[in-house]
């Protein structure tokens, strides 16, 4: 009981983190262009990430069946941990894996990189589910299906989308006066924000009601055949609170690398690229996909610098946000797998303590050195310096003024 206890605020640890990590996704645009004040737009994305985790349950059941084999999928017996395999160790293995997720998480924050945490997540089960049964531990086809094929082409089709919607919005508004055509389309960004903020709560918030529902079918205290109907309230409220806590107190070194590293944004190409997200991870979302919402922004928020003739595209950027998005897997699943040897090792509870505590020190570690180069919502409209391309403001801009916002 007291693994599952840990397991569950492990759970809602990594909640949290989504939520800071994926702020940017909705509202970096927003708070670049000055559609939004950087403390409203969080607050808003925070309300609609709450209200979006109580709209389905269908990525939620997606987790709990098309990542792990370690339940019976069919017969009588369905929702039971597979032969050979205790309850004390399917958790660990969800444990590990949530460790693994998290510490991805947080070390692609504190570089300013808008890495997938749903990849982080289901890289940390892999190599935890690897690490304690082998390659048949994993459900291969629901990996290749629900996660390989969406994450390869979800992040291009965002991108041809936004930049057919750019080019079609400046197309359809070219003899309006330019300061007339921003002032407008701020007002769009709001509501194209909130709808991608509300989406992302809806896909978001449902892989970790996913994984406590894993912890506590192969614990027993949760029929599987249940989930498609829904979920334990408590499961879904917690979910729902954890990711909106963490988007309101903003991933600001990832806001500044999607609002100011990748494109010098404009309220158009922002409208564009997040109404491109919210109709993409919507649709993910109903078919039951866990899409990465990251992917999907970042790819909408190319695609609005594409589709912009004569907008500036930093590609170094993109080809470092492109190197973590292939990492994140094997990264987070090396780590999932290390932690799962640890506790295995030292035994069943003293090895979830064990990895409890590294995950506690390691994330202190790095919000310490996050300190030390501060960013938040007082600097992170500063001008991007070209001669590092770091999401570090330079000195004399950290105090620059931002545009004037609607709210």
């Amino acid at each position: 009981m007291l693994i599952l206890v840990l397991l569950v605020i492990t759970a809602l640890g990594f909640d949290f983190t989504n939520g800071f990590h994926d702020t940017g996704n909705a509202m970096a645009t927003s708070i670049a262009t000055g559609a939004l004040k950087p403390k409203v737009a969080v607050g808003l994305s925070a309300i609609l990430n709450l209200v979006g985790a109580f709209l389905s349950v269908e990525v939620a059941a997606t987790i709990t069946k098309d990542v792990l084999n370690i339940q019976q999928t069919s017969g009588e017996d369905k929702g039971d941990i597979i032969a050979g395999l205790t309850p004390i160790t399917a958790l660990l293995i969800i444990f590990a894996g949530l460790i693994g997720g998290i510490l991805w998480n947080l070390f692609t924050w504190l570089f300013g990189l808008p890495s997938s945490s749903s990849h982080a997540l289901f890289g940390g089960l892999i190599g935890s589910g690897i690490a304690a049964i082998g390659l048949s531990g994993i459900n291969w086809h629901g990996v290749f299906s629900k996660i390989i094929v969406p994450a390869l082409l979800a992040p291009v089709i965002a991108c041809l989308v936004a930049a057919c919607g750019t080019w079609m919005v400046f197309a359809i508004t070219k003899k309006i006066a330019e300061s007339r055509k921003e002032a407008g389309f701020r007002y769009g960004q709001i509501a194209t924000a909130s709808l991608v903020s509300l989406a992302h709560g809806t896909g978001d918030a449902q892989k970790t009601m996913g994984v406590i529902a894993m912890a506590l079918i192969v614990t027993g205290h949760l029929d599987a055949s249940t989930i498609s109907h829904g979920l334990p309230f408590w499961i879904v409220f917690s979910c729902a609170a954890a990711i909106a806590i963490g988007t309101y107190l903003g991933g600001w070194r990832i806001i500044r690398t999607l609002g100011k590293g990748l494109v010098e944004i404009t309220s158009p190409q922002g409208m564009a690229a997040e109404a491109s997200s919210a109709a993409i991870i919507l649709t993910s979302s109903a078919a039951g996909m866990a899409l990465s919402t990251t992917q999907v922004a970042t790819g909408s928020i190319l695609g609005s610098g594409v589709g912009k003739k004569g907008a500036q595209v930093r590609w170094a950027v993109a080809g470092r946000m492109a190197i973590a998005w292939v990492t994140t897997l094997p990264a987070a699943g090396a780590v999932g797998a290390a932690c799962f040897y640890l506790a295995h090792l030292l035994g069943d509870l003293s090895g979830a303590i064990a990895i409890f505590a590294v995950l506690v020190a390691a994330s202190a570690y790095m919000y310490w050195r996050a300190q030390q180069n501060k960013i938040d919502s007082k600097n992170v409209n500063a001008d991007w310096d070209e001669s590092t391309d770091s999401i570090i403001p330079p000195a004399d801009d950290a105090s620059q003024a931002k545009p004037t916002a609607v709210a």
